[in-house]
């Protein structure tokens, strides 16, 4: 099977995923979430028109000059109006929130006044009709659409839902993606090691990017080197309801990759094989049914290299989301030789000065080292068959954080 380039890989692995249906879901478990329904008003907002200081309301034209007295009739604090009417020379004390009481139509603020006392208070600073009040409807009307489908529910968006009397909102089911490690070599963190033996870390980077674009991870553990034991996991990943199905090594073309062998036999379409690109070469991606199963390189730093560009892009898009990589123009802070037929992702680190970004490689590229990539914040992106250049050209840099 040929290479496929990468942008061709990833057009066919997002060709066909369309956003996931949606669910309801309590308010106060919404934050993050998209909507998969517009929210309409079901209430007006503000429901009367009301209060936006604590003072007095009145009648403006009882206080056209200054100083101006006024007899205080009642109190109207918030959530409970006040039920008589202010006629001339009369005031009522107000809060923030409350109804305008009939009669008045200007709210004096607690500061412009003095207490008399005896009921009596004094306005000494002038105040135009129609002052500090908040009209019916001011912020919406019943019936409104006040977010759209798609839109992402930030602590703004959610107060607003609340605001227009929604205890529930219907948004886009998150992706379930199953994460299944394979390796007779590999044991989880805190294990005591045998000689021939290693810590399995790439599910850990894979979840977090998986959650960081509003996906679920389901680690499903590690599958020794025997198709059956494979094959147990990936029928819990469908089981489970699984959107993703996501391998983690055995996916090469060793006497020990046994993953392509287990998904097809359990009924999985192959789309490719192997990608026109370092690090990553032997990605696959396939479809079980509804389920889409990427097979992702063993090498930590290729399976985080796939992770971000194929499985982000796609959760994304399940999950109802945009999302673009940061692709960014730098110059070289070192010289770069000629590159192959793949495209290549070169872990570097980018500064900036004056407003130019440079982007330094590190010197070794192998593609087991996670504390390089950790101290990366891009990727040097190199097309295939790029003639060498040397430190100040032109490149382009996939920013990482």
């Amino acid at each position: 099977m040929a290479l496929v380039p990468v942008t061709e890989a990833l057009e066919r692995l997002l060709n066909g995923a369309t956003v996931l249906p949606g669910e309801s879901v309590a308010l106060m478990d919404a934050a993050d979430r998209v909507l998969a329904e517009p929210v309409v008003a079901l209430r007006t907002q503000p429901p009367f028109n009301a209060s936006a200081m604590d003072g007095y309301a009145a009648r403006a034209a009882d206080f056209a000059s200054v100083p101006a007295r006024l007899s205080v009739i009642g109190m109207a604090p918030a959530g409970r109006g006040f039920e008589g009417t202010v006629g001339p020379a009369q005031a009522v004390r107000i809060f923030t929130g409350a109804p305008l009481p009939s009669g008045a139509d200007t709210i004096v603020i607690q500061e412009n006044v003095r207490d008399l006392g005896g009921g009596g208070i004094e306005v000494i600073e002038p105040t135009v009709e129609g002052r500090n009040i908040r009209r019916l409807g001011l912020d919406f009307s019943k019936g409104d659409v006040l977010l759209e489908k798609g839109r992402l529910l930030d602590p703004a968006a959610l107060s607003l839902a609340a605001s227009a009397n929604h205890p529930r909102v219907s948004v886009v089911k998150r992706p379930l993606v199953a994460i299944i490690a394979t390796g007779d070599e590999l044991l989880p963190p805190g294990s005591d090691l045998g000689p021939d033996q290693i810590i399995s870390s790439n599910a850990y980077g894979v979840a977090a990017a998986a959650q960081s674009v509003g996906a679920r991870a389901l680690d499903l553990g590690i599958a020794p080197d025997r198709k059956e034991a494979i094959a147990i996991l990936v029928q819990k990943a469908v089981a489970a309801g699984a959107d993703v199905i996501v391998t983690l090594g055995g996916a090469s073309v060793g006497d020990h990759d046994l993953v392509h062998d287990v998904l097809t036999g359990e009924g999985m379409t192959l789309d490719f094989w192997k990608i026109a690109m370092r690090p990553g070469k032997p990605l696959m991606f396939g479809r079980l049914g509804d389920v889409r199963c990427i097979g992702l390189p063993g090498n930590p730093v290729a399976s985080l290299v796939c992770t971000q560009l194929f499985l982000k892009p796609l959760l994304a898009r399940l999950g109802g989301r945009s999302y673009r990589q940061d692709i960014r123009e730098a110059r070289l802070g070192a010289a770069m030789p000629a590159n192959d037929l793949r495209q290549d992702y070169v872990r570097a680190v980018v500064t900036e000065e004056a407003g130019t970004l440079t982007a330094t490689p590190f010197g070794i590229q192998d593609s087991s080292m996670l504390r390089m990539l950790a101290d990366a914040n891009a990727l040097i992106v190199r097309e295939p068959f790029a003639s060498a250049a040397a430190a100040g050209a032109a490149c382009s840099v996939l920013m990482l954080r």
